[in-house]
Parts: C-alpha cells; sequence; structure tokens
C-alpha cells in the first residue's frame, strides 16, 4: 500500500514524498519497517526509472481527465475558503471542520458497507494473523485540533473486542445442498463475520450447531434451496438452540424465522454489531 501511494505521488509529479513505516498504525516502527519505508522511495526512482521520465502519465485521457477534475473541485473550494475570509478564519468558523466531517461521513457509510473495501480488514481479513509487538508511540500531537480517524478503526475495534475474549465468537453457517451450491454464499458470509473476529465453523443444516458453542446461525444456499427448505430449516437451528438466525442473501427473499439477511451492499459493520451484542461480545 505504501509502494503504490509513493508510486502515485512520483508519477504525479510530487515535489516532496513521506513513506511512513508499515507499522506505523502500531506505535513506533522498528529497524526494519523504517528501512524499508526510506528506501521504498529509492527503488521507485532507481529501479522503477520514475526520475527518467518527464510526466510519464501526460497523454493518457482518463488521467488528464481525472487531474481536470480534481484540480477543479480543489479550486472551488480554495475560492469558497477565500470568500470565508482565508484558512485561519474557516478554521475558526468551524467550515473546514463541518466540510470534512461531510466527507468522512460519506466515507464511514462506504466502508461500512464494503463499498470500499480494505483488504485484510473489511475484506479477506485473517484471523491467524499475529501483529507484530511495538513500543507504543509517544502522544506529541497537541491538544484540540480537528480530529483523526483511520478508515479500518471501527472493524478493528470488534476484531479486538472479539479476541478480548479469550475464545473467539462463532457463528454457525448451516449450508444446504452439495458444495457446488453453498460455496459462494458461504464463502461471502464467512468473509463478513470473520471481518468482525468471528469464527465461522459450517455444517450441513442444522445438526453441526450444538458442537459449536453458539447461538447464532446463518444459512448459505442458493436462491431455489431457499424457497424449498430455508424456513425449516431455520425453526431446526432454533430448536437446536440458536437464538438468531440469518441468512446469506437479499431481503427480497423473504423467509420466515429469519432475523437478517447478509448481501453484496448491506451495512456489514451493522451486523456485526449486532452479532457481537447477541453473543455478548460488547466492549
Amino acid at each position: 500500500r505504501t509502494t503504490i501511494a509513493c508510486f502515485a505521488a512520483g508519477v504525479g509529479g510530487a515535489d516532496v514524498v513521506t513513506v511512513q513505516p508499515f507499522d506505523a498504525a502500531l506505535g513506533l516502527p522498528d529497524a526494519f519497517s523504517r528501512r524499508i519505508a526510506r528506501n521504498t522511495q529509492n527503488l521507485l526512482v532507481e529501479e522503477g526509472s520514475l526520475a527518467r521520465v518527464l510526466d510519464p502519465a501526460g497523454g493518457s485521457w482518463y488521467v488528464e481527465s481525472l487531474t481536470e477534475e480534481l484540480a477543479q473541485a480543489a479550486w472551488s473550494w480554495f475560492t469558497e475558503i477565500e470568500r470565508a475570509g482565508g484558512l485561519a478564519a474557516a478554521l475558526d468558523s468551524g467550515l473546514v471542520r463541518d466540510r470534512i466531517a461531510a466527507a468522512w461521513d460519506a466515507r464511514a457509510q462506504r466502508l461500512a458497507h464494503r463499498a470500499d473495501a480494505i483488504t485484510g480488514v473489511s475484506e479477506f481479513p485473517n484471523l491467524a494473523e499475529v501483529l507484530p509487538q511495538r513500543q507504543p508511540a509517544a502522544d506529541v500531537l497537541p491538544t484540540g485540533g480537528l480530529p483523526r480517524v483511520r478508515a479500518a478503526q471501527e472493524f478493528e475495534e470488534l476484531r479486538d473486542r472479539a479476541e478480548a475474549a479469550g475464545t473467539r465468537p462463532r457463528v454457525y453457517l448451516a449450508t444446504i445442498g452439495p458444495v457446488a451450491r453453498h460455496t459462494a454464499r458461504a464463502t461471502f458470509a464467512g468473509n463478513l463475520f470473520q471481518a468482525g473476529g468471528l469464527e465461522t465453523p459450517s455444517g450441513d443444516g442444522a445438526s453441526g450447531l450444538a458442537g459449536t458453542g453458539t447461538t447464532v446461525a446463518c444459512i448459505c444456499g442458493t436462491d431455489k434451496d431457499y424457497a424449498e427448505s430455508a424456513a425449516a430449516l431455520a425453526a431446526d437451528l432454533r430448536a437446536a438452540g440458536a437464538t438468531q438466525v440469518w441468512l446469506a442473501g437479499k431481503p427480497s427473499l423473504a423467509v420466515d424465522g429469519i432475523d437478517g439477511y447478509l448481501y453484496a451492499g448491506c451495512d456489514a459493520l451493522d451486523v456485526l454489531r449486532t452479532v457481537h451484542e447477541q453473543l455478548g461480545a460488547t466492549a
């Protein structure tokens, strides 16, 4: 990610580039991560030949078009700040804060619905990943000012909450039919639940729920399977001890006995918080 950002800055003609160590969010970076950060731009310049080409993106219609669009939007914002009396006045009046808050609210919605995916966090999480230990960094920032937010923060808080319990909370994936029919939705559901630090054991129907130690289940299959047997399976899951039953599919399926639905574009953070609360994994 830092390499991509550095490459984009170089191609875009940035005068000064500072590459953050990849472990900066964990605390004080170690010698290895600092060396990688220092050498990233050196490799791009010397081996990637970025310094040997003048405006490497020049002439690319989509790059030129996006650049023009960005420049026009930036100029509009600059003129608005000037009309407010300059940057100091815009800060004092709350104009800058309100604009940043509105932009973050829109971004937060895209992150929650995974329209803006974060690989390894909201998509394709690795529950076996072990974070390197770092010394905490001293907070040298002055108090007050604009709030600092991180895109991955809310998903990370759910992961931390799940891990704090000692034994990860679980959601049982109750599959219907052969592997070829349920794999796509079982994989989707597992990916979503794991983004909140939840383990996802699976089994055929309701038979495997009792051995998982959980009271939350998610039915995974095809629309045809749902029409034929999802309502009965939901009842079987509740008889086996499930207190909350989800279904991997759109709400328009309207299956009896289902508490919620998982689908592309759903509010993943809301789903995860609901499951955490049901399983008692609260802050």
